[in-house]
């Protein structure tokens, strides 16, 4: 398979693009996406190629991008939408998020579908304070009826955009902020991804480190470290949240028989209390180990550079904590 090297900020933008040249139903709304080709970069080019119908800046209404989405979608187009690129503002569209979106399909016995992707970035590592750092992926995946996708590479990104875009159910895509600029290869041609399928980015035999978007990167180089130290991790990304991928975890666990889960979340309620929890009822007797949770503290970000970086999971904190295990 030949290659091209992007980074996730051009690998959202080549996914936007290659689907809305399939598929004239596809078009993409928000704050910013076209003029100035969004906040970061994930829609450059894209409006003058596809004109101000495709790509429609819209109102600082976020309430009102999503309601009007969702009315697209059940009438049979294939919205995208961004609301002002932080997932902080989709606070203001919970009711046409969980309420309408997330319910139109089983209310209507399946006759109707809401095929709506909604953007959004999360996570810290720039310094926006505590209403433009958060991690609520735990918020959207508590709701029956939504997919939550978490990509942590350029070719997810891309794949994954993809599936979330063909799907008949409604999406919630969340990008890491620090991630946009990383790069890597990405398969040429369409690269789509399987949405509910994790990826084993390593192989190891003594502890799993399960996690997904930016402290999937976290883990691979705490792995390092501990693998150094003479501790041999296996890394699983999720990619997906809900669904997420069950089987490999739990495959997994069943070789390492210890398992760390890492989220930059706060660690209550998050997406870890429901994985650890599936593993202590589904695989047990496995364990070696009380499962461990790595994650926030539960406090609003903080602005300071290094109270942020002390509220977060580092890699250092995930070392310590596996090295604990025993």
């Amino acid at each position: 398979m030949t290659m091209h090297t992007l980074t996730v900020a051009e690998a959202i933008c080549e996914g936007l693009r290659e689907e809305m040249e399939r598929d004239p139903r596809v078009f993409l709304m928000g704050e910013d996406v076209g003029a100035i080709g969004g906040i970061f970069a994930t829609s450059r080019g894209l409006q003058e190629k596809f004109g101000p119908e495709r790509v429609r800046d819209a109102p600082i209404s976020e309430a009102a991008i999503v309601g009007y989405a969702i009315g697209a979608a059940v009438a049979g187009l294939r919205p995208v939408v961004e609301c002002g690129g932080f997932v902080d503002f989709l606070s203001l569209t919970m009711d046409q998020i969980v309420n309408q979106a997330a319910k139109l399909r089983y209310m209507f016995g399946g006759k109707g579908t809401v095929p709506i992707v909604i953007r959004a970035a999360q996570g810290t590592g720039v310094k926006l304070a505590a209403q433009h750092s958060q991690s609520l992926e735990a918020w959207f995946a508590h709701i029956p009826g939504l997919i939550v996708v978490c990509p942590s590479t350029p070719a997810d990104a891309k794949g994954l955009l993809l599936a979330a875009i063909r799907n008949p159910n409604p999406v919630i895509f969340l990008e890491h902020k620090m991630l946009y600029f990383v790069k890597g290869d990405v398969p040429d041609g369409e690269g789509l991804e399987r949405i509910g399928v994790a990826a084993r980015r390593r192989e190891g035999t003594d502890v799993t480190l399960c996690s997904y978007s930016l402290m999937t990167h976290r883990c691979l180089e705490a792995a390092d470290l501990l693998g150094q130290r003479g501790v041999s991790c296996e890394v699983i990304d999720l990619r997906t949240i809900r669904p997420w991928d069950k089987t490999a975890l739990l495959d997994s666990v069943r070789k390492t028989h210890r398992l760390a889960v890492v989220h930059e979340a706060v660690r209550s309620f998050g997406a870890g209390a429901e994985i650890a929890a599936t593993v202590m009822d589904e695989a047990f007797d496995e364990l070696d180990a009380p499962v461990l949770r790595i994650a926030a503290h539960d406090i609003p970000m903080p602005f300071n550079d290094t109270l942020e970086r002390e509220t977060v999971p580092t890699v250092e904190r995930i070392v310590e904590a596996v090295e604990k295990l025993g």
